[in-house]
C-alpha cells in the first residue's frame, strides 16, 4: 500500500529517524510521531500500523518507494 504523506509528517519521521541513528531519540519526538501517525490513519481510514510501516519505508528507504 502506498500513501501520500503530507510534508510535516514526513519531516517529523525524518527527525525521529535521525535521532534514532544518533542514539538521541526523545520520548517527545517518539510520541509526536505516534500521535501524527494515528491522526493520519484515523483521518484517512487506514490501519495505524500500515501507516506507520509506510511512513518508515518512505523515510528510511526512499529509493524503494520510487520503484
Amino acid at each position: 500500500m502506498t500513501f501520500d504523506f503530507p510534508a510535516p509528517l514526513l519531516a517529523l519521521e525524518h527527525t525521529a529517524w535521525q535521532q534514532i541513528q544518533a542514539g538521541t531519540l526523545t520520548v517527545d519526538t517518539a510520541a509526536a510521531v505516534q500521535q501524527a501517525v494515528t491522526a493520519y490513519a484515523d483521518e484517512h481510514g487506514h490501519q495505524r500500523y500500515e501507516v506507520e510501516m509506510g511512513l518508515k519505508r518512505a523515510v528510511r528507504h526512499p529509493a524503494a518507494e520510487a520503484a
